[in-house]
This record gives C-alpha cells, structure tokens and sequence, in this order.
C-alpha cells in the first residue's frame, strides 16, 4: 500500500473519528475510502471495523467522566455490547455480508428519525429508565455493529437517548464507549479468523483516535437541536447511498 494511500487513510480516519463522534455515522467516511483505497468489500469492512476502534478510544478519553457515574450499569452495557459484538462478528465470518443488505437502510431511516424525534419520544416514554428493555435492544444493536456496523452508531444513540434517561451528551458519549467496545470485540475475532488489511486499519484508526478525541469539544460549540437535525440528515445521506451502491 503506497504512502499516499495511507495518508489518505489517515486523512479519512480522523474525519471519521470526528463523525463518528458527532452523528454515529463514522462509516459513511470511513467505508468508501478504504473501497477507494482498493480494498474488497469484505476486507474493507473487516479493516473498517478494526480501525473504527479508535473512534471510541479517542471520544471516551475525552469524555470518560461523564458516563462513569453508575459503574456497575457501564459494566453491564459494556458485555452486553462486546457479546452481541461478538455474535455479529462470528455471522459475518459465517454467512458474508449480504444478508443485511436490504434490511440496513431501513435501519438507519428509523434510527435517524428516532434520534431527530427523540426529546418527543422521551415525553411519550414518561422520562423513565427501561433497562431490561434497553439491554435486549442494545444486545440486538450491538450483534448488527459487530457485523457490519454502518450506521450503528445512529441506532445506538437513538436507543440509548429514547430508553434511558440520560442527557443527550452523556449519550453521545455513552454511544461511542459502547460502539467501540463492540468493535473491539468484533475486531479480534476478525484479527483470528477474518482478512485483515493491517496497513489500513492502522491508518484509519490512528486517524480515528485523533478524531474521535476532537468530537467532545466540537459538540459543545454546537446545540443539541442542531446536532439531532445533523444527525439525522447524515443517517438518511447514509442510507440512500447504501440502498443505491
């Protein structure tokens, strides 16, 4: 891979990092450049999730303090999303990427009005915690980040602001602790059994990392009711391009 490859790589990661942090949606950065890089899909998509690790390392370094309050709730939503990590990595290992195909870009659509309609849909909820609700969705969320992931952190942000009662930026960066817990999972299991790209992923997460770490303080020059518009019209650009690609 030639050096200007992985500068653009690097390039790419630390805007998906940005991203990622901000919407959920570091794939609609970090996917097509390592296609464009040259890479097969299921490689790319391997690669991706490999290198998507830095968003959350990146993000929750910065903002660890304030998710860290009820210990032992992280510790649960954090096996919880490195077993469906886990399950989702194991599927696509199994069965390719194909059979999400149809269904992802409904996802996201849903996700993305979820999120803009969010302070409506916590009134309607009551303001009340779900918790065995919000795990079993959460485990669902995280089997789908570990096997493809595009637009995961949409969904996770969406859930997780509806189903729990949360300020919307602890859930932004509640969203990516356990995106990237997913994707470590998901991460060494393709590192064991999955094609790996090494000098991609590298890139790209490096560049995530630098990214990642750069979302909390970007956030806060921006309102809540913009991000949530933000976020939903970057979830609907993803979903047409992955209906039409």
């Amino acid at each position: 891979m030639s050096v200007a490859t992985l500068a653009w790589l690097l390039l790419a990661g630390v805007a998906s990092g940005l991203v990622g942090y901000l919407t959920g949606l570091a794939s609609l950065v970090s996917y097509p450049a390592l296609l464009a890089a040259g890479l097969s899909p299921l490689t790319a998509n391997v690669s991706n999730t490999l290198g998507l690790v830095g968003v959350g390392v990146g993000s929750t370094a910065r903002g660890w303090r304030s998710v860290s309050g009820d210990r032992w709730m992280l510790i649960i939503q954090s096996i919880v999303a490195a077993l469906g990590g886990l399950g989702g990595a194991l599927v696509l290992l199994h069965a390719g990427e194909s059979a999400f195909e149809r269904v992802v870009p409904l996802l996201i659509v849903a996700a993305s009005l979820a999120v803009l309609a969010q302070p409506w849909l916590r009134r309607m909820s009551g303001e009340k915690e779900h918790t065995v609700g919000y795990l079993i969705v959460l485990g669902l969320i995280s089997v789908y980040g570990g096997y493809f992931g595009a637009g995961a952190g949409t969904i996770y942000l969406a859930v997780t602001s509806i189903l729990t009662a949360m300020s919307f930026g602890r859930v932004m960066v509640l969203k990516s602790l356990l995106l990237g817990v997913t994707n470590l999972v998901a991460a060494i299991t393709f590192i064991c059994f999955g094609p790996v790209n090494w000098w991609a992923a590298i890139a790209l997460g490096i560049g995530c990392i630098i990214g990642g770490n750069l979302g909390p303080a970007v956030q806060k020059l921006l309102p809540e009711r913009l991000l949530r518009v933000i976020v939903a019209l970057a979830g609907l650009v993803l979903a047409v391009w992955l209906a039409v690609k």
